[in-house]
């Protein structure tokens, strides 16, 4: 089977990697596929945006090149997973603002949290990026 979704995530960041760690263990199907767009090499313009928009939020990407963004990115991820009932409710008409409003305000805070979980960030790309 191929990949069903791409998750774009910043290898670097401590809060990133646990999520990725998790979701690599859940994958028994190979259905997600990973790329560290913090890795040496990583060209953010192949997807069309900026390494800071890149690592400003969460990024999915479908095989035919089609983007997500945010609590999206984990809707689909779950979902290719056969666990998108984990997330439905933050798709329900209620829950659906308030769960992307949440997940904007966290990662706008994401270099902040992960230095409490030991990030180093004396490099470029780890300054707040929204």
């Amino acid at each position: 089977m191929t990949w069903r979704f791409k998750l774009l995530y910043d290898g670097e960041c401590p809060l990133c990697r646990r999520e990725i760690a998790w979701l690599r263990r859940l994958d028994r199907r190979n259905a997600l596929c990973f790329e560290d767009i913090a890795a040496p090499g990583f060209d953010a313009a192949v997807y069309g945006r900026s390494q800071a928009e890149l690592m400003g939020a969460m990024h999915g990407v479908f095989p035919d090149g089609r983007l997500t963004v945010g609590v999206e990115t984990f809707r689909q991820a779950y979902g290719a997973l056969g666990f998108g009932w984990l997330v439905a409710p933050t798709t329900w008409p209620g829950l659906r603002p308030l769960c992307d409003l949440l997940y904007r305000l966290f990662a706008s805070y994401r270099v902040a949290l992960g230095r409490s979980f030991g990030r180093n960030c004396d490099s470029q790309h780890c300054s707040v990026r929204n």
